[in-house]
């Protein structure tokens, strides 16, 4: 009798070519996209500065409550089946990234937005946007890249750059790409693989989403220290 590994690694091995046939297409645009959409708001999902003060309000003004409940609800969206592809969908082609993938990119940036919000950080500027982005890459990635030279500093440190450096958009909208990517050839061929197989999907993939945007909620409340409103 073939087992679930057994079965899993197989469709896998049919799905790897269909992967890398769309690997061209996936662009920073894209990333650029999920991001703004995150932003400004996108389906059911309003603007990220709306939401940071619907938390604050209703947690009386009490900004680490209102972080906490964020990470919550996102998580809870990350779990919730089909809502990303759904969301994802308003951004991406079919020579990009799956919809759901795209989808995941878009709340997970929107969560690091509240967090960024909430801690008196401007949307609106260039500076912190790449810092949000560069969040989705995690902790340990993120240190990584550093040690590695390929991206210059954590999120913190470029979010409260003294002078906009806009070569650091290439850098690091390349860098998300990259790690969006990995998701499909990587962790997200088993899952891929794994929804073609019902009996085995639901093992596979459960809580997976939602882990790695807890994790991302987690690190930003660690990285964005809180900035006062009078701090350039």
């Amino acid at each position: 009798m073939i087992g679930p590994k057994a079965v899993l690694t197989s469709a896998a091995g049919r799905l790897a070519p269909k992967v890398i046939q769309s690997a061209p297409g996936v662009t920073t645009t894209v990333v650029r996209q999920a991001l703004h959409h995150a932003i400004v708001g996108v389906g059911p999902l309003p603007a990220a500065a709306a939401a940071a003060e619907k938390h604050l309000k209703e947690h009386d003004n009490d900004v680490e409550l209102a972080v906490k409940h964020a990470i919550d609800n996102h998580v809870r969206l990350a779990g919730v089946g089909g809502f990303a592809t759904n969301i994802g969908g308003v951004v991406t082609q079919a020579i990009t990234l799956p919809a759901n993938i795209t989808g995941m990119a878009i709340i997970q940036c929107r969560l690091v937005a509240v967090i960024a919000h909430l801690r008196g950080y401007d949307l609106t500027d260039p500076r912190v946007r790449n810092a949000i982005l560069l969040t989705l890459l995690s902790e340990e990635k993120v240190g990584k890249q550093i040690k590695a030279k390929k991206v210059p500093a954590p999120p913190m440190a470029i979010a409260t750059a003294p002078t906009y450096d806009r070569a650091i958009d290439a850098i690091v909208a390349s860098e998300v790409a990259q790690e969006l990517l990995s998701r499909v050839t990587g962790r997200g061929m088993i899952s891929m693989a794994a929804k073609r197989i019902p009996l085995v999907g639901g093992v596979v993939g459960a809580g997976a989403d939602g882990w790695v945007t807890y994790q991302i909620g987690r690190y930003a409340s660690r990285e964005l220290l809180p900035r006062h409103p009078e701090t350039p």
